[in-house]
């Protein structure tokens, strides 16, 4: 696995990558479609800079607090002093630039310092969740290769599966607890290049083998930016972070306020998985954005009866991602907060977490099936059709394939892992991205006609993972529309579909 390696060469270049089998015509084809129907959206955006520069910024400018975590609250200045500290540790503990360290235990304040300081020297960003099992840290921590692991609880307190888990794959383990005693590191923040890679997440594989995925500081910060965008976040908002640390979402939740001179709310899990509790938070800590799975909005709706009247009166956006957004869990949100607007994100991991946004209204309801929107700030997006011939065709308006994604947001593979990396990343056929890959997601999506939920432009469809297509009786199916049409019915919360096959008399 070569694990020890440096990241860059353990990693496959652009030219490493096969090429996307498209025939000159249907590239064009492809092109034309994109540009036409909004699936490419250029525009500039500061992504040269480190997140470092902007809360050093924000401390010299006008110091206001940064982020609190329910044990204690830090401002810019402050966040500041301690993500130097960490870096002094961590070059303490012999961390160079494109060193992997592990970070992890619960969400707290200590993990963005670590972040931060993660960027200042140059080293790569891992998560290791807490309430992992030992296999599954040890797992994550070999794969990327992570010389040691940051704790963010003291040396007695660290889960026992955490520290065996870091035992087991080689991994020191040095706890947050000893940046107390460290001076401020004073040197600027090792930002290289923009294709500097910035962080590995680990996603599940169809093996049972966790995939690596590593996304570049532009990727990121792209990322970042572009829902400041399309949420018209400002100073003023207060931001949740809600996420276990081994999700994508976790690093958008701790770290985009940050750019604006706003708040991260910390929440601790005691507290985001009681309802109650949580809607409690929000209107005490001035909570102006969640994001959660469509599953924890149900919960969330269901158990608002028992909140206090008036609860969530002050939230201005609901992101939903990870799952589905059903249309009548989107009914009721629309119904009970009128004044708070409902987000529907998809992407995934490899491409720097969402890559697309829709801010779902009432005609959106009419839908079997919600849009997931159209592409955020600088990414584009195909959708593709396999042909007999084994090659790939575009597909306009109402027609179903596949979608690929281009631009900023593409990450750089899986860490280690060439087969894998090439079963999912192309070489861009389409267009010349500073990245230079296409990511293909495995998703059968539809482009649906402008006018459909209200849109005055086409608007993407997600329809389900390829694989789950079938057929019966020379019928295509779809399953995730049955179970759209099961969930349509009150008396229906979640559902799933499944084929069995029975045999055949003779």
């Amino acid at each position: 696995m070569n694990a020890g390696l440096p990241v860059r060469d353990r990693l496959l270049p652009v030219e490493a990558l096969p090429v996307l089998d498209v025939p000159s015509a249907e590239i064009a084809r492809a092109r034309e479609l994109a540009a036409r129907h909004g699936m490419v959206r250029d525009r500039g955006l500061d992504i040269d800079a480190p997140v470092i520069a902007r809360v050093e910024r924000f401390a010299a400018e006008r110091d206001r607090p940064a982020v609190a975590d329910g044990r204690r609250q830090l401002s810019y200045a402050e966040l500041a002093v301690e993500a130097r500290r960490f870096a002094t540790l961590l070059e303490r503990e012999g961390v160079e630039p494109g060193t992997v360290v592990g970070v992890g235990g619960e969400r707290r304040i200590e993990v963005l310092a670590a972040f931060l300081a993660l960027e200042l020297v140059g080293a790569l960003y891992v998560p290791a969740d807490g309430s992992w099992p030992a296999g599954r840290v040890r797992d994550v921590l070999d794969q990327a290769g992570a010389a040691l692991l940051i704790t963010v609880e003291d040396e007695g307190e660290v889960p026992a599966a955490l520290r065996e888990g870091a035992e087991a794959a080689g991994c020191r383990i040095v706890p947050a607890s000893g940046a107390r005693e460290c001076e401020p590191w004073r040197g600027e923040a090792r930002l290289e290049s923009l294709d500097q890679p910035r962080y590995v997440l680990f996603t599940s594989g169809s093996t049972g083998r966790p995939k690596g995925a590593v996304v570049e500081h532009r990727g990121m910060v792209n990322h970042l930016w572009a829902k400041i965008v399309d949420l018209g976040m400002t100073g003023d908002d207060v931001l949740a972070m809600t996420s276990p640390l081994g999700f994508d979402i976790s690093v958008w939740q701790m770290v985009c306020p940050l750019l604006l001179g706003g708040r991260v709310e910390i929440v601790p899990d005691e507290v985001a998985h009681d309802q109650v509790a949580f809607a409690r938070a929000v209107d005490d800590r001035g909570i102006t954005v969640v994001e959660l799975v469509p599953t924890m909005v149900r919960h969330l709706l269901d158990d608002l009866p028992d909140a206090p009247a008036g609860s969530l009166g002050g939230l201005r956006w609901m992101i939903a991602t990870g799952e589905e957004l059903p249309a009548e869990l989107s009914r009721r949100w629309l119904e009970a907060m009128p004044h708070a607007g409902l987000l529907n994100a998809y992407g995934p991991t490899e491409c720097s977490d969402d890559v697309t946004h829709h801010s779902v209204t009432a005609p959106d309801l009419e839908l079997l099936r919600l849009p997931i929107g159209s592409p955020i700030v600088n990414s584009r997006l195909y959708v593709l059709r396999g042909t007999e011939d084994g090659a790939w065709a575009a597909c306009d308006v109402d027609e179903v394939g596949e979608l690929f994604v281009g631009g900023i947001c593409v990450g750089r593979g899986y860490l280690g892992d060439p087969d894998r990396t090439r079963a999912a990343f192309f070489q861009d056929p389409f267009e010349s991205s500073p990245t230079g890959r296409l990511y293909r997601t495995g998703d059968a999506v539809r482009l649906l006609p402008a006018g459909a939920g209200g849109e005055d432009r086409p608007v993407l469809q997600y329809l389900g993972r390829v694989d789950r297509q079938v057929k019966i009786a020379g019928v295509r199916m779809e399953l995730g529309e049955i179970e759209a049409v099961l969930q349509r019915h009150p008396g229906v919360g979640a559902a799933a579909v499944v084929v069995h096959e029975f045999g055949h008399a003779e």
